[in-house]
């Protein structure tokens, strides 16, 4: 049987291009003159206008080695031109939409090829004692391929997970293959793997979190929380009360979904992993039954 086309097989390999990037483009003059953008970054953060003040404070920590990409869940975005970064940055806007509903649509590994790090971040993360480049380096020093910056256990809300707390001893500690999804920073090659697993149809990402350790090939060494850059996480429910706010209620219709769409990923994952095993022993299997029948 023929192999389906997928669309580059019908042109010149020299016009094809298999990847491309969030950077912005001027309008006018030869595309060949254009300043290249020294953009090794991304950071996507999911926001509201309420959190307009602690966003703008976030995007102050990242340099102009950063493309910065906002998604928008409220359907307010010509209100951040106030802020001059703003100008500068991409928007994409989707009512009442979660940060991995955006980031399955517009965070494809082939848009994402060119930056080393992906910060795929919540909106209500306090960023005083956080410094994107400093934390860069300790990632890469260490060969972290998805971290997080601790979090500070005297502040804000208490973490479900004693792993991800601060720990002052050191500049990073190894997290026993997790991290939260509030605040995970992606390799590239990390993030493509991360990116096949996030479901169409499952909009939360919960669950996401326990199976990050697929994605590098040592998660004992390459998952890790970088306690010199740390964060406060705020823990406010902003995104949850975008829920059927014409009905009573509908932030605990909200959560609901949270737990069923976890279960549901559950499900899914340790179906596909039977499968997977059942697909080797058969492979295995059949591979002795022909040595022992040349």
């Amino acid at each position: 049987m023929a192999r389906k086309p997928q669309g580059e097989e019908r042109l010149p390999p020299g016009i094809v291009v298999r990847d491309s990037d969030l950077h912005l483009r001027r309008l006018w003059g030869n595309p060949t003159s254009d300043v290249a953008s020294g953009k090794r970054y991304l950071v996507a953060l999911t926001v509201g206008y309420t959190q307009k003040a602690n966003i703008n404070a976030t995007v102050h920590k990242f340099s102009d080695k950063f493309d910065i990409v906002l998604f928008h869940y409220d359907g307010r975005t010509t209100e951040w031109e106030e802020l001059e970064w703003s100008k500068q940055v991409v928007h994409v806007s989707a009512r009442k939409q979660t940060k991995w509903w955006f980031a399955k649509r517009f965070l494809h590994p082939s848009i994402v090829a060119p930056y080393d790090y992906i910060f795929l971040w919540d909106e209500d993360l306090g960023v005083d004692d956080f410094m994107a480049e400093e934390y860069i380096g300790i990632v890469r020093k260490h060969g972290l391929g998805i971290s997080q910056p601790a979090l500070d256990g005297t502040k804000g809300k208490r973490s479900r997970y004693t792993v991800t707390v601060r720990r002052p001893a050191g500049d990073m500690h190894n997290s026993g293959r997790f991290v939260e999804v509030m605040a995970p920073v992606f390799s590239r090659d990390a993030w493509t793997c991360v990116w096949h697993m996030i479901p169409n149809d499952l909009v939360h990402g919960w669950g996401l979190d326990h199976n990050f350790w697929r994605c590098v090939d040592e998660p004992e060494d390459q998952i890790g929380v970088v306690d010199a850059q740390f964060v406060v996480h705020r823990g406010l429910p902003t995104l949850i009360s975008q829920g059927n706010g014409e009905q009573d209620g509908s932030g605990a219709k909200v959560r609901s979904r949270q737990f069923d769409e976890m279960r549901t990923f559950y499900r899914r994952i340790a179906d596909a992993d039977r499968a997977q095993a059942q697909a080797q022993a058969n492979a295995t299997a059949a591979a002795s039954t022909a040595d022992h029948h040349p």
